[in-house]
């Protein structure tokens, strides 16, 4: 076997910034537990598979390194950017991803941005939950929720980004994720956020397009404002710029490839808990 795989920081311009996703071509389907088993082993918020259809978009799933997920930008962002980069699709052609989101699109912008048309995933007012403020060790606001995550309201930038969750007891929460997100201190930015999801595999997410389709109409209603920039405030930062329409959101961003290589040994699907054929035999 030899499949191409392809890592890319998203939502940056800068190589070692933004949200780091593989991205997988494929010439067929993969069964899950294949693709499951490679994300592991990729080990990055996100690894995205892609397989040709004959209209010509693409078929789009994404593994972290625990679980598939239903909706994701930063690997998205990233897909597009493989698919132009490589030639598959030429460059001022819309990039077109068939998912569990429904169809998700990609657009060039100048100056090398990438616009992702997804769905607005706006958040409903929810009564405390237990153990939320004491999980993130914050003093929220407000909370919502929308059909993946909470929304956490809190007074400054300087308290998101202090913020030291408890990620042990933040996975026993019945969430995908938890967003954190204040008005910026900076004139540069609107609003900034982070985002936490130790129950997917992922303690802190660098920079999550998906959680934008959230904060966007969130931030646009506070603001009066359908057009905005947004900080990711991680450790390695990430910039997104958000337009709402409607029920749509607009998640505009920039992407550096770091590294391509081949997957050259098929995974060991054989189950969880099955152990691996080199292991001796039980006794």
């Amino acid at each position: 076997m030899s499949l191409r795989i392809t890592q890319v920081d998203a939502f940056t311009a800068k190589p070692y910034r933004g949200n780091p996703a593989a991205v997988c071509v494929l010439p067929e389907a993969r069964p899950a537990a294949w693709m499951q088993a490679v994300a592991r082993e990729m080990n990055l918020s996100e690894t995205a598979f892609l397989v040709a259809r004959g209209d010509g978009g693409h078929d789009l799933r994404w593994f972290t390194p625990a679980v598939e997920v239903a909706l994701c930008g930063h690997a998205t962002l990233a897909s597009a950017h493989v698919l132009w980069e490589a030639g598959l699709l030429a460059r001022d052609e819309q990039a077109r991803f068939f998912t569990q989101s429904g169809l998700l699109t990609a657009s060039r912008r100048d100056g090398g941005w990438i616009e992702l048309d997804f769905p607005a995933k706006r958040e409903e007012k929810e009564e405390p939950l237990p153990g939320l403020a004491q999980a993130l060790r914050v003093e929220p606001l407000y909370i919502g929720r929308n059909a993946f995550d909470y929304l956490v309201l809190l007074g400054s930038e300087d308290e998101v980004r202090a913020a030291t969750p408890d990620f042990g007891l933040l996975a026993t929460l019945p969430a995908r994720g938890v967003m954190i997100t204040s008005r910026s201190s900076s004139r540069d930015f609107d609003f900034v956020s982070r985002f936490f999801a130790p129950a997917a595999g992922i303690n802190e997410d660098p920079v999550t397009g998906s959680a934008h389709c959230c904060l966007t109409p969130f931030w646009a209603a506070r603001l009066g404002k359908a057009e905005m920039l947004a900080y990711q405030a991680s450790a390695r930062g990430g910039v997104v710029r958000v337009r709402l329409r409607g029920d749509r959101v607009d998640l505009g961003g920039q992407a550096v490839t770091i590294l391509e290589g081949e997957l050259r040994a098929e995974p060991n699907i054989r189950g969880e808990g099955s152990p691996p054929s080199d292991s001796p035999p039980a006794r």
